[in-house]
């Protein structure tokens, strides 16, 4: 399904949807592996993010400086290459000791226009990036641990892995969206963001209905026939 909608307005929508409803829509969808593995969550449980993904791909690597040929790295060429609103996204491999992100990236990342952070691994800084105003942060864990030596990214703006929950791995393409809150967080192929949208926007209408229902006293019993399935 296609639309005019910017990608500032889907954000702003989609900042409105939780991550259950929009799961609830994917898999009537046939679409139910689309889950992040549940290790990864917010730095803040009231965290919650949207946007188009920026995927920057890493791995294991020990080299440094020159001995680690990255041209596209030059002058900081993955901040200029993002995209206003864009998450960004990190697999760590499975690189499980270091921060593979930190507070001056989430800044510099910020000034180029980029709306959070989801990093399937870890970060450091934990402090500094809850001072960093509207700047959701997901990860695994935290940690004083530098990533130099351990780990370095290679490429970005290229699709990835990350972790599933129903499934080993999820790919996730540049531009798919990034959904996420204090229950998970959401992959979203960017063919089906609009459907996805509007489908969950009816499926939030709907539970507002049933809590004001439920707060006027309604029997539950009456709800589940005025509303269908709670």
């Amino acid at each position: 399904m296609v639309a005019e909608i910017t990608v500032a307005e889907m954000k702003a929508r989609y900042e409105e949807i939780t991550s259950a409803n929009i799961y609830d829509v994917l898999d009537k969808l046939g679409m139910p592996n689309q889950c992040m593995d549940l290790g990864i969550r917010p730095l803040q449980w009231e965290m919650h993010m949207a946007g188009p993904a920026f995927p920057i791909y890493g791995t294991r690597e020990p080299r440094l400086g020159d001995e680690l040929d990255r041209p596209q790295f030059k002058d900081w060429g993955q901040f200029r290459a993002m995209t206003p609103h864009c998450v960004v996204l990190i697999n760590a491999e499975k690189e499980g000791t270091a921060g593979h992100w930190g507070e001056m990236m989430s800044w510099t990342a910020k000034q180029h226009g980029a709306s959070g952070i989801v990093i399937d691994g870890g970060t450091r800084d934990r402090m500094g990036i809850l001072q960093i105003p509207d700047w959701p942060c997901f990860c695994r864990y935290t940690s004083p641990v530098e990533s130099a030596k351990r780990w370095r990214p290679v490429d970005f703006g290229v699709p990835i892995f990350v972790s599933g929950t129903l499934t080993r791995l999820i790919r996730v393409n540049p531009g798919d969206w990034i959904v996420g809150d204090a229950d998970g967080v959401m992959v979203i192929p960017q063919e089906m963001a609009y459907e996805v949208l509007i489908k969950a926007e009816e499926v939030e209408a709907k539970e507002r209905g049933q809590r004001a229902d439920l707060l006027a006293g309604m029997p539950m019993t009456e709800v589940y026939k005025k509303y269908g399935r709670m």
